[in-house]
């Protein structure tokens, strides 16, 4: 076994490529490179322990790689897929039959959440519950580490007892964190696997050499007593699960049972929980343990079915007085969510803990944030006299009233000697990518781990990016967001005033920002708490022109280079040298396949960075403590209803503050009012299109074909042309002769611009030219707004199905989440300019779901 740098996805793909003849794939968020990872594995040379590559098929929806890997493994073939949230939905039919076939399937499912009343892409258990009475077997992973083990066992168990296995670990927080883990390689499997069993295995498929009819149709004289017979494969299960666990212990040294109790052996108090919370609890019990004088646990269940009832009893200590079990679902109308339920009825049918008190509880759905604060109040909560029961945790429910204050901050100590960084970035800049190259290097180093973490807007490229990484010289296990940064660095300048990013910074932590400018401008770009937490807290305070050495090096808009080598050279964590050499080796073989060109300009950002890179003095600065200007005045709202959501659901979520809202606030059915994206204004362009009057020919193509409607004609009248603003640059209408008499103006509104620059590569008249956003946005972004509440609307001045007629109406569909340059939403946008006052839109998904209902 050899010490590796991979994410959950990568892990299982790992064991599941050596075990499986076949995968039958349709790709989906979070797993979707599951798929294309095992086929690159395979079109590299990798060979599985049968002796050939594994098979990868991709189908055209879920529906139909389930019918595929059933038939697949109908047909004597070792049969896998990878999968989540709705497409593990279309999946459960399929799963009856294989479970009921008795067919050694192997499902490994990041689990995600159901759409209900939104769509979700990101982390729960929600879609695993909802297949808990399939017959698959269910076996849940908390960590990279343990996903690339229990896949294994999840294989070798499902070929001896024929049973198929679905392994399971969370969505976002294990498949894509990115561990520092042992890798088990193939050789070591081989002895692990009854080969004999997948011989039997295979004799006993579909042959026409040896007939035999499967999938028959039963009558109620037969139907009860054929279901039953299976029952002896279920009963045997869990010990085989065991022997499998066993088994990848005497290799890997890791132990693992199918519940495991971590904690003090007199614990009063016990939480039982499953997937990448079991860490979360541990870590938090240790601490509580040592330095608070409790006597806690947690117990980890790892084989949730067959339910291991014998197993939970045992592992559970004698002295347990309150237990809290925690579900990461929602099962409306439940009296408990299901592994509550499960441990109930457990406990009530071995007889023991009788005098225990059981509550359970919800959290973490949607991937929403589970930490040792959570965990400290929950065992409080446990104790008390009356503890809500159900609960939640980490929202605050003034409704039903069924959350759990979490009053007290929990900082624990496992943690220190951990070096832990967030950086803030924009979607298509490479910092993520940059990020995973950064772990990887220092990840690989002898003596030192590394973990890294994303959290990403549902908006496409130009939606925010949070990378989290931990550094430490033992594994990392953290599974929650850092809290004490000690560098954090924001590669995006806009963002300095959408995220409170310095209240997670440490106390002389470095802060490096990403920005065009000079240190005499900070005072006026930085907001007034930035500025004080930078003097408060001590930092150190670094700038860097990132997007100008990528432009200069013709790498815009990606930074990643630069951003990279500057978190090398700050940061210390392995000598400045070496890590720019590793970077640049890693770069070489990143990008060699585009050519020498691009690994040539890669490496010039890279060598341009650190004379670039300027500490910043900010007790030199003059105005520095000066109060921060007064904000624009916020637009007048016709609507109660959007002014309501907009301030109390809006404008909260775009800051990062949207864990903080109440129930209350919400509808239940999950609707929201139209047109919030103009309350948005996120200024990601780097570079924006800016009008020159005297060159427009007036065709109106660059408002056509704009993704976003953020370049509008303007037709004004005399009387408002005359009332125009200082800078409104205007020229007669002259297009058409129905325009006699008006003037004509374009307008770019920069804070919604995406600079994707198709406005100014179709202008015939090259009147549009793109300019940085930070030389006009503070002259355009006011024009836009005046123009907005002062020129009416001449939509009824030119045909609406000519491109100038089309235009001059109201686009109805404005400054989307969709990617700079996108090819759909034009289109979308025009149909709702031709028919927008009688057009319905009904959506499955795909980008359409962001571009078209990110919420808010």
């Amino acid at each position: 076994m050899k010490k590796q740098i991979l994410d959950g996805c990568t892990a299982a793909a790992h064991v599941a490529f050596a075990l499986s003849d076949v995968a039958t794939v349709y790709p989906i968020t979070p797993i979707a490179a599951m798929g294309d990872t095992a086929q690159k594995w395979g079109l590299q040379g990798r060979r599985n322990l049968m002796g050939q590559p594994l098979e990868v098929k991709e189908m055209e929806s879920e529906l139909g790689a389930a019918g595929a890997v059933h038939g697949a493994a109908a047909a004597g073939a070792l049969a896998t897929t990878f999968t989540a949230s709705q497409g593990l939905m279309l999946m459960i039919p399929n799963m009856y039959k294989i479970a009921g076939e008795l067919l050694p399937v192997v499902f490994h499912v990041g689990c995600r959440s159901l759409a209900t009343h939104a769509l979700s892409i990101f982390g729960d258990h929600q879609d695993v519950m909802a297949c808990r009475a399939t017959g698959f077997s269910m076996l849940a992973s908390s960590s990279v580490q343990e996903t690339m083990d229990l896949a294994l066992v999840a294989h070798l168990a499902a070929i001896e007892g024929s049973l198929p296995v679905l392994h399971f670990f969370d969505g976002w927080r294990t498949s894509s964190e990115m561990d520092t883990i042992d890798v088990i390689d193939y050789e070591s499997m081989r002895p692990l696997v009854n080969w004999e069993k997948v011989n039997l295995f295979r004799r006993h498929s579909m042959n026409p050499e040896h007939p035999d009819l499967r999938g028959s149709a039963q009558n109620p004289d037969v139907y009860f007593q054929n279901r039953e017979a299976a029952n002896r494969f279920y009963d045997a299960f869990p010990a085989i699960v065991q022997q499998a666990m066993d088994k990848v212990s005497s290799i890997t040294g890791r132990s693992y049972h199918l519940v495991d109790y971590h904690g003090a052996a007199d614990a009063d108090r016990v939480i039982i929980v499953m997937g990448s919370a079991a860490d979360v609890v541990s870590e938090t019990s240790d601490y509580l343990n040592s330095e608070n004088g409790y006597r806690t646990g947690v117990v980890k269940v790892r084989l949730y079915r067959p339910f291991p009832v014998r197993e939970l009893c045992e592992a559970l200590p004698p002295s347990v007085r309150y237990i809290a079990v925690l579900d990461r679902t929602k099962e409306p109308g439940a009296c408990h969510e299901p592994l509550c339920e499960d441990v109930i009825t457990a406990l009530h049918d071995c007889g023991k803990f009788r005098d225990t008190r059981i509550i359970g509880g919800r959290y973490g759905l949607s991937s929403k944030e589970f930490n040792p604060s959570m965990v400290k109040a929950i065992f409080d909560e446990m104790a008390r006299e009356e503890p809500r029961n159900p609960f939640t945790i980490g929202i605050t429910d003034d409704v039903t009233r069924l959350s759990i204050p979490v009053t007290e901050t929990v900082e624990t100590n496992v943690a220190s000697g951990t070096y832990q960084t967030i950086l803030y970035a924009i979607g298509n800049d490479g910092t993520v990518g940059g990020t995973k190259q950064v772990a990887q290097i220092i990840g690989n180093t002898p003596g030192l781990y590394a973990q890294a973490y994303f959290s990403y807007s549902a908006k496409k490229s130009g939606g925010y990016t949070i990378s989290q990484l931990r550094i430490g010289k033992k594994p990392v296990t953290s599974a929650y967001a850092i809290d004490g940064a000690d560098y954090v660095g924001c590669h995006k300048a806009s963002y300095v005033r959408r995220f409170d990013m310095l209240d997670k910074i440490k106390p002389g932590g470095i802060f490096v920002l990403n920005s065009p400018w000079t240190p005499d401008r900070m005072p006026e770009k930085l907001p007034a708490d930035m500025r004080k937490a930078i003097t408060e807290k001590k930092l150190r305070f670094y700038n860097i022109d990132a997007d100008r050495i990528a432009a200069v090096c013709g790498l815009s808009p990606r930074i990643n280079m630069v951003m990279e080598t500057v978190f090398l050279y700050l940061s210390g964590l392995i000598p400045f040298d070496e890590g720019v050499a590793a970077l640049k080796e890693r770069l070489s073989e990143t990008y060699r396949h585009e050519g020498g060109d691009v690994v040539s300009r890669n490496i010039k950002a890279v060598d341009m960075t650190i004379a670039a890179l300027k500490e910043i003095n900010v007790s030199e600065i003059s105005g520095w403590s000066d109060p921060e200007a007064p904000a624009r005045p916020e637009p007048a709202f016709a609507d109660s209803a959007l002014e309501t959501f907009i301030r109390t659901i809006h404008t909260p979520c775009i800051k990062g503050r949207g864990d903080l809202i109440p129930v209350s606030a919400f509808s239940p059915d999950g609707k929201m009012p139209m047109g919030t994206t103009a309350c948005e204004h996120r200024r990601i362009a780097t570079r924006v299109p800016v009008w020159d009057a005297d060159k427009c020919v007036e065709c109106t193509e660059c408002s056509l074909v704009c993704p976003h409607a953020a370049i509008r004609p303007f037709i004004l009248s005399a009387e408002e042309a005359a009332k125009a603003p200082e800078g409104f640059a205007l020229k007669d209408a002259t297009g058409a002769q129905q325009l006699k008499g008006y003037k004509f103006h374009i307008q770019n509104f920069p804070e919604d611009c995406l600079g994707c620059s198709s406005c100014s590569i179709i202008c015939p008249g090259h009147a549009l030219t793109m300019t940085p956003l930070e030389d006009v946005v503070d002259r355009e972004a006011p024009l836009a707004m005046w123009a907005m509440a002062n020129v009416t609307l001449k939509d009824r001045l030119l045909p609406a199905e000519t491109v100038n007629g089309s235009q001059l109406r109201q686009p109805c569909l404005q400054f989307s989440g969709a990617c700079a340059g996108c090819g759909e939403t034009p289109y979308v946008k025009l149909l709702t300019q031709l028919f927008g006052q009688r057009m319905l839109i009904a959506n499955a998904t795909g980008c359409s779901s962001i571009w078209g209902a990110n919420y808010p």
